[in-house]
């Protein structure tokens, strides 16, 4: 393995690809790049960096994700170590407060996208945690869900973070739990 940097942010999303398809799904690398529109070669590095950091099982064989510790960092280190501010207003796919299953609570006005010409809403940019999040989220809805928890995460809003925090922590603890839209 290449010397260890630190996590990057497609780490954390195929964190959560892992766990929004558990039990049910056993990935290859081949599968995940597919699903995650990322390079075979980008899947085995983020796959080693999990395993350094110790949120994904030691042994290659097994796709098990160390839930307490994503759980902890998704709530206290993301916020910060990937950040993100609204940009200007663009076509996209709704994330954070915006998109289910916040939007249940907060509504989806004013909205948060990811800029993407296949969007169906117009709102305050967010950049996603890397390009290919647009695409992966539209072929998963469970993931989709996730990844608008950490971006409401992300944006740091009080009352968001609080909601997306709890659904989350119900999320991890028991991911056969499905948020319904």
């Amino acid at each position: 393995m290449r010397k260890f940097n630190g996590l990057r942010p497609q780490d954390i999303v195929l964190l959560l690809k892992v766990l929004a398809n558990w039990p049910q799904q056993r990935w290859q690398g081949k599968d995940l790049a597919y699903a995650l529109e990322l390079s075979t070669s980008e899947i085995s590095d983020s796959l080693a960096r999990c395993r350094f950091s110790r949120l994904l099982a030691a042994d290659p064989q097994r796709l098990d994700v160390h839930r307490q510790g994503l759980l902890e960092l998704l709530l206290y280190g993301l916020p910060y170590i990937f950040a993100v501010h609204p940009g200007p207003l663009a076509r996209g796919m709704v994330t954070g407060a915006s998109a289910p299953p916040l939007s249940q609570t907060f509504g989806v006005e004013p909205a948060y996208v990811w800029p993407t010409a296949e969007g169906e809403m117009w709102g305050a940019a967010i950049d996603p945690l890397y390009a290919g999040v647009p695409a992966a989220a539209r072929r998963d809805v469970r993931l989709h869900d996730l990844l608008a928890l950490v971006d409401a995460l992300r944006l740091g809003r009080p009352r968001e973070r609080i909601a997306a925090s709890k659904l989350l922590t119900e999320y991890i603890h028991s991911p056969t739990v499905r948020h319904a839209h």
